[in-house]
């Protein structure tokens, strides 16, 4: 019959055209398999096999945080292949993060590709960037256990590998504090991420447009356009600073009809910037209050989907809740059979590495001293993190030239000096050409404080000249500029 004949050709052909996108799928992967592969028929995971004697070592950065990224950038790539894992392909220029929510920068001003930083991952033959999350560390066998990641359920499946290393660094960093605090995951939004920046500009300004329409009542128009910011660290005080004076100089303006309704909240539960110098503090508190800022200080005890309970029982309404408590060790190092440090993270020695395996360093927020070496754990700040990648870059560099590159290699080799870290100071910004600026190395000791316009240029200068690279700091000046001489974009893109 005709119809059977025509459904035994395409039954032929759809057979055909899977075997031959299975051919190809095999072949683009072909790049991880190793020499060893067993037949086709024996299941097996595809990955970067161990590097060879006359080969180049290789050296594994899972993570392209502030401390991955500037290991990245000093690296030799003459010295090592460079492999990094991470489930994003960029650094993100964190301290001025607040100021793309609300239109004062553009998204792409505070992200740095990270082949502009380490270009030989996109060029050197042995060097990679995989876009993927790390899932488990097998130290005995010096093999790093990843899943790609993929744009939720509509996309392709995960793709699982392995990658064999000769040094590893972990620099995966932590993840937002919530204190086992009902809601906070459902309901509130973090600031750590450029995407969580894009999340925080669209609420604000779909309330913004929402609390215009008529009838609305009054109530739920103050409930849409209440801000409520929780933690009251440098992260919280330079969000609600520029929130502030996003309303008081463009929201007042364009958005007449609701000025009076749209109001930010800083909930802390002690005092806010607690590591600045007592006189620092007052002139923050002083200057937010001044600004329209409420300043509660209360614990959090519930979130619900429109208010929040605190502990002595009343309830704060919002339209937009920002969580910046601090952060904490994540799901993947408290997965790791690794000694910790105070904290749960990572436990280093004085020369960041893992002292209970071979060839396993530590970075950044994930990491801190164990109590063995006698020192503190380092807070979780980025200059930090980058002090740490610049001295672990010279450190492998070393160790290569030394003849230690290849696995096991530096087992009994000097490794110099360890890491001694010297705090520079602190800055923010509390918004209205006002900042804040303490060069002491502790609360404890002496040194120069300041506030005011003079804090305020001061940490725009030193921020422009610490963005990574030129083009990105081309970009930031011109945002300002542009900021200053037109108003922020209130765009809802």
């Amino acid at each position: 019959m005709f119809w059977h004949r025509e459904l035994i050709k395409f039954s032929t052909a759809t057979k055909s055209k899977s075997t031959i996108t299975k051919t190809l799928v095999q072949a683009s992967l072909s790049h991880f398999s190793t020499a060893s592969d067993p037949p086709a028929s024996v299941a097996k995971p595809s990955g970067l096999g161990p590097t060879k004697p006359d080969e180049k070592p290789r050296v594994v950065v899972l993570g392209s945080g502030w401390a991955g990224c500037r290991l990245l950038k000093g690296l030799n790539p003459s010295l090592y292949d460079i492999v990094c894992v991470s489930p994003r392909n960029h650094m993100v220029f964190t301290p001025l993060l607040a100021s793309t929510c609300v239109g004062t920068l553009e998204f792409r001003s505070v992200a740095e590709p990270i082949a502009r930083i380490q270009p030989s991952i996109s060029s050197a033959p042995g060097s990679y960037f995989f876009l993927a999350n790390s899932t488990a560390v097998d130290t005995e066998n010096h093999e790093v256990h990843c899943e790609t990641v993929t744009d939720g359920t509509d996309t392709v499946d995960p793709w699982k590998f392995k990658i064999s290393y000769d040094k590893l660094v972990i620099a995966s960093g932590a993840q937002a504090s919530t204190f086992g605090i009902h809601g906070v995951k459902e309901h509130a939004i973090f600031l750590r991420e450029v995407h969580h920046a894009q999340e925080i500009r669209r609420k604000l300004l779909l309330n913004l447009m929402l609390s215009d329409v008529p009838g609305l009542p009054e109530e739920e128009k103050r409930r849409l356009l209440h801000c409520v910011v929780v933690g009251g660290g440098p992260t919280g005080v330079e969000f609600s600073g520029e929130l502030s004076d996003f309303i008081r100089r463009d929201v007042h303006e364009r958005y007449s009809h609701v000025k009076d309704y749209i109001h930010v909240t800083l909930i802390e539960a002690n005092e806010i910037l607690s590591s600045f110098d007592d006189r620092l503090r007052h002139y923050a508190i002083k200057h937010l209050t001044k600004s329209g800022v409420r300043l509660v200080r209360g614990i959090v005890k519930d979130v619900k989907p429109e208010n929040l309970v605190l502990s002595d029982g009343s309830e704060v309404p919002y339209g937009l809740l920002v969580w910046s408590t601090g952060v904490g060790p994540s799901t993947f190092v408290n997965s790791l059979g690794l000694p910790k440090s105070p904290g749960g993270r990572i436990g280093v020695d004085e020369w960041l590495r893992v002292p209970t395996v071979q060839d396993v360093f530590s970075i950044g927020d994930c990491c801190g001293f164990l109590e063995s070496t006698g020192k503190p754990v380092l807070p979780a700040l980025a200059q930090v993190a980058e002090r740490q990648g610049k001295y672990l870059a010279n450190l492998l560099n070393k160790i290569c030239k030394d003849g230690g590159g290849h696995a096991y290699g530096a087992k009994d080799m000097n490794l110099g000096d360890p890491f001694e870290y010297k705090h520079l100071g602190s800055m923010a910004t509390v918004g209205r050409f006002k900042a804040l600026v303490d060069l002491r190395q502790s609360k404890e000791a002496k040194g120069i404080s300041l506030a005011g316009f003079v804090s305020w240029f001061i940490w725009r200068s030193a921020y422009l000249t610490r963005v990574v690279s030129w083009r990105n700091r081309f970009y930031v000046a011109i945002n300002w500029l542009t900021t200053l001489v037109f108003g922020r974009d209130i765009s809802r893109i």
